[in-house]
């Protein structure tokens, strides 16, 4: 299995714990949206996408099945939203064209 592209949103809302969230492609044939990048005690963390239940509880709607394959993903995830988080730095800190004002 090779993940074939990573696209970061990154989410804007204050102090929230939701930092980001992911979309990935699975050899260029099956996409997974919605992967939650969530500030946690420890650092970040992923969260997959997930369906609230009758109850009340929250399943995930895909995840992977062996720990190998969740750390990996992990880690691609995580090294996207860090690079997304310095490109969105590095366009805020370009100066900005002065408006020319018309007389």
């Amino acid at each position: 299995m090779n993940i074939t592209d990573i696209r970061i949103r990154l989410v804007k809302k204050g102090d929230a714990k939701l930092k980001a969230v992911a979309s990935i492609i699975i050899d260029d044939s099956f996409a997974v949206h919605d992967i939650k990048i969530i500030e946690g005690t420890n650092g970040n963390f992923i969260a997959m996408p997930s369906r609230k239940g009758p109850t009340g509880d929250y399943k995930d709607i895909a995840h992977p099945i062996k720990t190998d394959v969740r750390e990996r993903l992990c880690a691609l995830i995580l090294d996207a939203y860090e690079k997304a988080l310095a490109e969105d730095v590095r366009i805020l800190a370009e100066p900005v064209d002065p408006v020319e004002t018309v007389e």
